[in-house]
């Protein structure tokens, strides 16, 4: 997609969501279906069944998927579409890219062992390596633009350490 025809995809909502700001306004919604004894909630999601259960830092097996790590699948996934869609609305070819994501939490606060720590992530780092003929500063841009349109990384509580990255594909 070029940047002509995401603008001829997204300029008759830009316009209705101008015209009416209330139709702007879109509950999402998820559900799961919890298994108390085995201590899983089974998530639905567009591509199927999705079992959730304990972090192995929280006495886990690790073979379900745990909602730390579905947290940050969401943030590589909601950056790595704004940063395609941004590079396309500037006009800047990606020849490649890659989203990495890496967290930090202390396990001792959500287990209860100690309540000066805070339960949930401390911090978060975002990378994208870019293949790409973009001069640094158009690329300098499309990371801050990123940044301020990806609505996982936006949603992330302000008191988390956030910080983001970018280098070129060698």
């Amino acid at each position: 997609m070029d940047s002509a025809a995401l603008r001829q995809l997204q300029s008759p909502l830009k316009q209705k969501y101008r015209d009416d700001p209330l139709t702007a306004i879109v509950t999402m919604n998820a559900a799961g279906v919890l298994q108390p004894s085995q201590l899983v909630c089974q998530v639905e999601t567009a591509l199927g069944q999705v079992d959730a259960g304990l972090h192995a830092a929280a006495g886990g097996s690790g073979l379900l998927a745990c909602s730390g790590d579905m947290l940050l699948q969401a943030l590589v996934a909601c950056s790595g579409v704004t940063l395609a869609t941004v590079a396309t609305a500037m006009g800047i070819e990606l020849q490649s890219a890659r989203v990495l994501t890496t967290a930090e939490m202390d396990f001792r606060g959500t287990l209860g062992i100690e309540k000066s720590v805070p339960v949930g992530l401390t911090s978060v780092s975002l990378q994208f390596i870019i293949d790409s003929s973009a001069d640094d500063a158009q690329l300098t841009k499309l990371i801050e633009l990123c940044e301020r349109y990806c609505v996982v990384w936006q949603s992330l509580a302000p008191s988390i350490h956030k910080a983001t990255s970018w280098q070129r594909l060698m």
